[in-house]
Order: structure tokens, then sequence, then C-alpha cells
């Protein structure tokens, strides 16, 4: 599992994953979907565009990555999660294959999922891309239309190291006469989007360019009016092509998105008397909303627990992080955490004071027990470590 492993899990080809589909006979073609693609912002904006879609009456299918605290979350219909025995079952019934091909666990997933929904009739599906896009296992679907949130430095290590070359790697689920909707506006990745619509004759539309209608949503993120307006871009062109979505069903999707499908992690409210918000922000583009975000509320004191994976470009991030907090640094349980000690020693190069814990829940425990009432706590910097606390 890449989320966990890190390099040794990921996979640049298409190969497997195609060798899958056509054993399951192409389930994902019985179907028709949207594909989400993004630094930031596309686990929002597919958990968004699935409860809007819910709401106008539709049997939606929602393929999202990584889980948090079940492996079932990745799949979903209607916000329920895929059956157990459904898991089990096509694992009983296809080992055979998939350890013969040698198949990723985000390849057997992705084949999983879309074998999921067309079982379970799905009128549409929202699939959101792994890493990357070109060369990610659900690029084989051709949408009814493409969504590229933003374009951010994260995983340069695959993508590359620049926001150009990232934004190719991206721009790869862009497909032949499909319309692509892009979130967010980059100086260095216009272009980019620009030539790789043209090329495939995508009609190009920049969501950045429009006015939002104005609309609430649960997901309480300063940074989810992005995705709001991304998203009723992303639904406009759907009802261009016959998929019946009315204004009151965009209001009110956006309104229920964590009832409607399960969403977690999202500027989420954990705790209160001290009150305790987690947010899975992991990158310096994410957190270049949620850091700010914290300082619109009042607190007397601010605790921040802290852990984040081994390949996490620290100079990056770390300067982003306030130095009057009381840090409570610790190490997300998964192979591909960062020792606490080196998180410690790099942190205090940046002015951020505080103590290592052996566990997150160890941190945070300790986090409560300093913190008074009218204290803050922040518990971020990785899914992982958010993971743990919900």
């Amino acid at each position: 599992m890449y989320q966990r492993q890190g390099a040794v899990a990921f996979k640049k080809d298409l190969s497997n994953i195609k060798l899958l589909v056509d054993h399951l006979e192409n389930p994902q073609t019985t179907y028709k979907t949207i594909h989400v693609a993004g630094t930031n912002g596309k686990g929002s904006t597919s958990h968004m565009l699935a409860s809007i879609l819910q709401e106008a009456g539709y049997k939606v299918g929602l393929y999202t990555s990584p889980h948090l605290k079940d492996f079932r979350e990745r799949m979903r219909v209607n916000g329920v999660v895929a059956n157990k025995h459904f898991v089990i079952n096509f694992v009983k019934k296809h080992k055979a294959f998939l350890e013969a091909h040698k198949l990723s666990f985000f390849e057997m997933t992705v084949g999983m999922a879309f074998d999921y929904f067309a079982k379970q009739e799905v009128d549409i599906a929202v699939i959101e891309v792994g890493l990357g896009g070109r060369l990610d296992a659900t690029n084989i679907i051709t949408p009814e239309v493409a969504v590229i949130t933003n374009i951010g430095m994260d995983h340069t290590q695959y993508l590359g190291t620049t926001y150009s070359e990232i934004a190719f790697e991206k721009g790869g689920i862009i497909k032949e006469g499909i319309p692509v909707v892009i979130g967010e506006h980059h100086p260095e990745t216009e272009e980019v989007f620009r030539t790789l619509s043209r090329k495939r004759n995508a009609p190009l539309h920049k969501a950045y360019t429009f006015d939002a209608i104005p609309m609430k949503s649960d997901l309480k993120g300063t940074y989810q009016q992005h995705n709001i307006r991304t998203v009723q871009v992303t639904i406009a062109q759907l009802q261009q092509k016959g998929i019946a979505v009315g204004i009151q069903h965009i209001a009110k999707g956006l309104l229920q998105v964590v009832k409607n499908t399960g969403l977690q992690g999202r500027w989420q409210i954990v705790g209160e008397n001290p009150f305790i918000i987690c947010d899975t922000a992991h990158n310096k583009e994410g957190l270049s909303y949620v850091l700010p975000q914290l300082e619109t509320i009042p607190y007397h004191r601010l605790h921040v627990v802290l852990g984040v994976v081994s390949d996490k470009d620290l100079d990056d991030i770390l300067p982003m992080f306030p130095s009057h907090a009381t840090y409570y640094f610790c190490t997300p349980d998964v192979p591909r955490g960062m020792p606490v000690d080196t998180l410690y020693e790099k942190a205090s190069l940046f002015g951020l004071r505080g103590e290592m814990y052996t566990s997150v829940t160890k941190a945070l425990d300790k986090a409560k027990e300093h913190a008074k009432a009218k204290d803050l706590i922040f518990v971020g910097g990785s899914t992982f470590v958010v993971a743990e606390i919900i």
C-alpha cells in the first residue's frame, strides 16, 4: 500500500490495471464516471460531487483514497461503504489472477471498486485519482467530465519538481473530446492545460474565471470555497450532457456532504473545552489555508499535535507553523511515518518548541492534559495522524 510503504508500492504503468479490468470484463464501462485529480481538494471535491448527485436522485459510486479507518471507505455507494462479503469474495474469486500478475494494492483496489459499482448498478461514479493522473490506475475510464482541482508541490519524487511537470502528469486525465474543469489558476500550469486540452480537442473550463453562486457547505475550511466553485462549474458540464441536477440539489448537496458521503478529517471539530480541530492538510498548499484559519478562532494558548511521513519536505512546511504554539511531536503508526526525533530536531531549527511522544494518541492525551478550556488544540501534518484520533 503506497500510503503506508511509500515508493516500493508505487507503479507507473497502466498495463496491470488494463489486464485486471479485461479479466473483470470491463465493469467501468457500464456506468457514467467523473474523474477528479489535483494536489489538494480532490477528496473534498469528489465527496461534494457525490453528495449533490445523490440529492438529485442518482445512485452514486464514490472511489477515494486513502482510507482513514476501514479499507471499505475507499468504495461507497450513496455514502455506504462496500459490503464486507463483497471484498472477501472478490479476493477469493480473483486471488490466483491477482497473485499471478503481481498487482499492486492500489491496482487491485481500483479494479475491485469498478467491479463493485457495476454489481451495485450505480448510475454514475465519482473516481478520485490516487497519485498524479497520467499513469494512475484510475486513468482507464472515459468520464463525462475531468476535473483538476489545483497543482501544488507534493510527491515530487514521482511527478516532477516543477509546477509544469506536475501539471503535465495530472493533465494526463484529459481525454479526447471530454470537457475538463481546472479549479485554480497558477501561472506556470495554465499553458500546460491549454496545450493538452487543445491537442485532445477537450473543451477547457477555467473555474477560477467564473463567479461562484454563493452557497454554504458543512465542510467548514475556508479553502472549501475554491472547491465549491469548481464543483458548480463541473455540475454545469454534467447538466449540458443531460444529467439532470437542479440548483436546489447543488445547495442541499453542499450542505450535507458529511451526512451523504461519510467524509471525515476536513477541518473536523473533534472536541470542545478545549476546542480540538483536526485536518488532513499535509503539504505547503493545503497548510497555507488551514494554518491561517487557526488564527480566526479565539484562543488563549495553541497546542499542536504534529506528525508527518518520511518523504515530506520539512523545509517547505515547518516555516509555516506558528512559533508561539506548544508542540507535541509524534510519528503516525505507518512504516512511512517520519521518526519523531527527526521531526523534533528539524522543528527546533525553525523555533518550534515542544516534546516528543511515542504515539499520536499519547501526544494528544498530553495536549489535552496541558490545555485549559479556552485553549485550542490542532491535530495534523498527515492523513495518518488524523486517522488515529477520529
